[in-house]
């Protein structure tokens, strides 16, 4: 048995301590908003927080968050009042949407360091958050979006 602490509750599973934390989030927690897409941590899909730092859950075995706070989509806001939440639907950024819980998850934790990024903090922030639909220039957008939202600039 281990012992996870997501979206601020508690959570004993049976779980092997080397499954990814991916599959105990929607298999085990059926929480299905982080999305599995490579299953080798290169396109972000996954991206969920530990202890606020962005971390793919597809590599990351459930023992690395034991005594640590996991963050999901779920966990960002339930009524979508989180202002990466607002911004991306603002801006419409979605387009297939498959990966925005990575996206939207990558800018939340570059939004909780640095209130007010330039083009180049964003870049670096989510450099491995990778979208097929190219949605990109609506992701920069609602990020300086998000950041006005909160109070950045």
């Amino acid at each position: 048995m281990i012992t996870l602490s997501i979206n601020g509750a508690s959570h004993s599973l049976d779980a092997d301590p080397d499954m990814p934390i991916l599959w105990a989030l929607r298999d085990l927690l059926k929480l299905k908003g982080t999305k599995f897409g490579c299953g080798q941590g290169l396109c972000g899909a996954c991206t969920v927080h530990l202890n606020g730092q962005p971390i793919r859950a597809c590599i990351t075995p459930v023992s690395a968050a034991k005594d640590a706070q996991l963050t999901t989509i779920e966990g960002l806001s339930s009524d979508g009042s989180h202002p990466v939440q607002q911004a991306w639907a603002e801006h419409n950024v979605p387009q297939c949407g498959y990966c925005q819980s990575g996206q939207m998850m990558s800018a939340s934790a570059l939004l909780a360091y640095n209130a007010a990024p330039g083009d180049d903090d964003i870049d670096t922030a989510m450099s491995g958050n990778i979208c097929r639909c190219g949605t990109y220039p609506r992701i920069r957008s609602a990020i300086k979006r998000a950041a006005e939202i909160q109070g950045g600039k």
